[in-house]
């Protein structure tokens, strides 16, 4: 006997379906036996039979109809089941991949900030040792600059402390100064005036007289010393270098230089 047609009943499990047909055969079974009561194939029925026949039909589609009800609420609730596990496993696998973006995330944040800092270290250590370099450089140039000075200082040159070194002295300061002049005019005018005695003085002369007597190697008058004093040199008349550049200062201003001079100035 063929089963009832069953709305769903090919989306049923294999379990369903066995239930199912057993529940038919046992169906077909009982309205067998409601025919042949007592297994006796030979009997007749009797009309006091028929009534029941349609009892035993009704209850058995009720009973398949039920059983059918309660298949299809199984299935039903077993769709359920496997879409809610679905969405939990859905979410489940959302949840962790939104975990995994955000430790990477975080990560690659962790990754950045390190880096940055690396940079930032790396810069403040250059910028360290081009100031440490800079101040080297400074510390080396004022040394250089000192030693300098004091090879200067120790290659000073020095001069004879007589005639020829005073004139020598002074020729060098003129030369600074932009004086002119020369040895031989210096020297001569030198003799002739004092004889070459830093320490000569004019007591007689008009000079003398007014009270301001000419002084020193080229006896120049204390005004005449005091306006036309180098600067550098000594402040006292007798001083020789002070009184040669003095006396040679007043002559290139006078005379356009001491070598023009040849007779009392």
């Amino acid at each position: 006997m063929p089963l009832p047609s069953i709305p769903g009943y090919n989306r049923l499990t294999k379990t369903h379906k066995y239930s199912a047909a057993g529940i038919a055969a046992a169906g077909a079974a009982a309205i067998a036996f409601a025919v042949v009561p007592g297994g006796d194939a030979g009997a007749k029925t009797t009309a006091q039979d028929l009534p029941n026949k349609p009892v035993a039909l009704t209850s058995q589609k009720a009973d398949a109809q039920a059983h059918h009800e309660a298949l299809v609420k199984q299935s039903a609730l077993a769709d359920k089941q496997a879409k809610e596990e679905a969405a939990e496993k859905k979410a489940a696998a959302e949840a962790a991949k939104k975990k995994a973006a955000a430790e990477a995330a975080k990560k690659k944040a962790a990754e950045e900030a390190a880096k940055k800092k690396a940079a930032e270290e790396a810069a403040a250590a250059k910028a360290a040792e081009a100031k440490a370099a800079k101040e080297r450089a400074v510390k080396q140039a004022a040394s250089r600059s000192a030693a300098r000075i004091e090879t200067v200082a120790d290659t000073k040159k020095t001069y004879p402390d007589n005639l020829d070194g005073w004139i020598r002295e002074s020729l060098d300061i003129m030369k600074a100064k932009g004086i002119p002049g020369s040895y031989q005019g210096i020297h001569r005018n030198i003799i002739r005036e004092s004889g070459g005695n830093p320490r000569a003085i004019n007591l007689w002369d008009i000079n003398a007289r007014n009270g301001v007597p000419s002084k020193g190697l080229l006896q120049v008058i204390a005004p005449t010393f005091k306006t036309y004093h180098v600067e550098g040199t000594s402040w006292d008349p007798y001083d020789p270098v002070a009184n040669i550049t003095a006396a040679c200062n007043y002559a290139a201003a006078r005379y356009g230089s001491m070598d023009n001079v040849n007779g009392p100035y």
